[in-house]
């Protein structure tokens, strides 16, 4: 009878087994699969991401139609460490550093692109970036601190229903675990700003150079025959 009655739970540990096997490679798919997208320079991804910052840029004595003549037949501008390429139906600039399969360079978790809309104001434009992260290292990283948060709090909560603050004893082991969940969440903090700050750097290093290739290009074009 007990051979008889582990055949089904063996069998029911191995579909859970398969269905974790395939979940897993699913999820990874789909990373792999956003971050494609994310990183990719074709008009279905040119405002593909999360949108976490916006910066706001004006460029005098520069005129819409001219920065966009300047992308050329191709409709792209190749920087030192990136690139930018216009996208006439959605009138979008996306501004992507470059992503070098084995670069020296260390890379995070929050790559970061910039979208650019150019708009005419006077004698000049004024750009518009948005700063975007993948979809999956945005959604990772809220379920990551809510689980931290959320976990928590249920501890606490249920660690006093069930008496364990009517102890010297139980009141310590409390205060562990909220300071334990507590710094857990400070250095993911930290760590995701030290992260923004670096990805931030390079998109506005890029940022900096598509501009200067504009003024360049422009002062070029205006200056005497």
């Amino acid at each position: 009878m007990a051979s008889q009655d582990r055949g089904p739970l063996c069998y029911g540990a191995c579909i859970m087994l398969l269905a974790g096997i395939f979940g897993g490679i699913l999820f990874v798919l789909l990373i792999i699969g956003d971050w494609y997208q994310f990183t990719s320079l074709r008009p279905f991804a040119a405002q593909y991401g999360f949108g976490i910052a916006r910066r706001r840029d004006r460029l005098d004595t520069l005129s819409r139609q001219s920065l966009l003549n300047q992308f050329g037949r191709h409709g792209a501008i190749v920087l030192p460490h990136g690139i930018a390429r216009w996208f006439g139906a959605q009138e979008v600039i996306s501004l992507r550093p470059s992503y070098q399969l084995f670069s020296m360079r260390f890379r995070t978790a929050w790559p970061l692109k910039g979208t650019i809309t150019v708009q005419s104001a006077g004698a000049g434009v004024e750009l518009y970036l948005t700063k975007r992260v993948p979809w999956s290292s945005g959604l990772l990283t809220l379920i990551w601190i809510g689980l931290v948060a959320i976990g928590t709090l249920v501890f606490l909560v249920t660690f006093g229903v069930d008496g364990g603050f009517n102890s010297a004893s139980g009141w310590a082991l409390a205060l562990g675990i909220a300071g334990l969940g507590a710094l857990v969440l400070l250095f993911g903090l930290i760590l995701i700003s030290l992260a923004y700050r670096l990805e931030d750097s390079r998109l506005m290093q890029v940022y900096q150079e598509l501009q200067d290739v504009w003024r360049n290009q422009s002062s070029q074009g205006s200056g005497p025959l």
